[in-house]
């Protein structure tokens, strides 16, 4: 092995994925690992306490690299908030297609209940807080409570057409997945359509009404 070598967590990861590729199981155990790529195991937790936490940090990647790519663009800084995410999306699944065969690996078998994923959960906070950080404009109620639950909903509303999109492009056997490409274009306008739409600002006066009501409050 190796002694003193310099090795980063993106390699690390790079090896993990090839492993897998390669094996279609998890090693057996850091040490076999660290062994078979040459580096000292202590290296490995530098950086992750274990191989789930590992796995957990790769869909984030995937997530951080594409915002990356994204913030390289001078198109990207001009556009409104509905064709940024739709350059996210079109980014971010360009990234998992490069990647398709661990992450059919690492979710496929959970595709109906990517909710619970825990592998996911970093790339659901980072991509709710990058939703959150569009400022898209919102029905005003001027109502403090009902505005929270309102920019929460679009958050978690967020998260479960992305959950849904990575479940319709696992099952997508389109050339070049160009039907994913059409399922986003379409999802994410009729979002944002919805989101100004008098009859979800008809709902929101009738959460008003409801909150105001002393006697539906009791």
């Amino acid at each position: 092995m190796v002694k003193n070598k310099t090795i980063t967590n993106s390699e690390i990861i790079s090896f993990y994925m090839e492993y897998i590729l390669e094996n279609n199981a998890k090693p057996t155990s850091v040490f076999s690992f660290a062994k078979k790529y040459t580096f000292e195991e202590e290296v490995f937790y530098k950086y992750f306490g274990n191989f789930d936490a590992l796995e957990k940090v790769i869909f984030k990647t995937f997530f951080d690299n594409t915002i990356t790519m994204l913030e390289k663009s001078d198109d990207y800084q001009s556009y409104d908030s509905r064709n940024k995410i739709l350059s996210f999306y079109y980014s971010f699944f360009e990234l998992l297609t490069a990647n398709r065969s661990y992450v059919v690996y690492a979710i496929d078998d959970n595709k109906n209940n990517l909710k619970k994923l825990k592998s996911l959960q970093p790339l659901k906070h980072d991509f709710t807080t990058y939703v959150e950080n569009l400022n898209l404009t919102l029905l005003e109620t001027k109502q403090e409570t009902i505005d929270k639950v309102q920019n929460t909903t679009i958050k978690e509303s967020a998260w479960l057409q992305l959950l849904l999109t990575m479940k319709y492009w696992l099952e997508d056997s389109s050339t070049s997945f160009e039907k994913t490409d059409v399922f986003i274009e379409k999802s994410v306008n009729t979002s944002f359509d919805l989101i100004h739409n008098k009859a979800l600002k008809s709902v929101i006066d009738f959460g008003k009404f409801l909150y105001k009501d002393k006697t539906f409050m009791k």
